[in-house]
């Protein structure tokens, strides 16, 4: 009887570790993405030099760091014509899970922007 409820024990704990890693990795993906989001519409809009913002990647960390994420990666062309462009940015959140160890799970977003309709035209 002492050895079956050891496996037991045992079993409830690797399940508990299990559903605690899956648990960790999800809030993490969630805040990647969310970071992801802030970052491609900061730094869309410093693709356009008239909008008085710092460099597009500049501005894709700051948002990032806000939102307790590193930038990985940002698409963001400068362009000072007035087409409409989009920007591709990417960030990390570093998580350390039970079972697997550390993991940088990350997320990826888009935003585009017009600097037509941003100046009313």
């Amino acid at each position: 009887m002492t050895v079956l409820m050891t496996a037991v024990i045992a079993i409830l704990a690797l399940l508990l570790a299990a559903t605690a890693s899956l648990g960790a990795a999800y809030s993490a993906r969630a805040q990647a993405q969310s970071a992801a989001d802030a970052a491609a519409l900061a730094s869309a809009v410093a693709t356009y030099p008239g909008a008085g913002r710092a460099a597009p990647p500049a501005e894709a960390r700051r948002a990032a760091g806000l939102n307790g994420a590193r930038l990985v990666s940002c698409r963001c062309p400068v362009d000072s014509s007035l087409r409409a462009r989009t920007v591709v940015v990417t960030t990390a959140v570093d998580v350390t899970v039970p079972v697997f160890g550390a993991l940088a799970v990350r997320g990826t977003a888009s935003a585009e922007f017009d600097p037509r309709r941003w100046l009313g035209r």
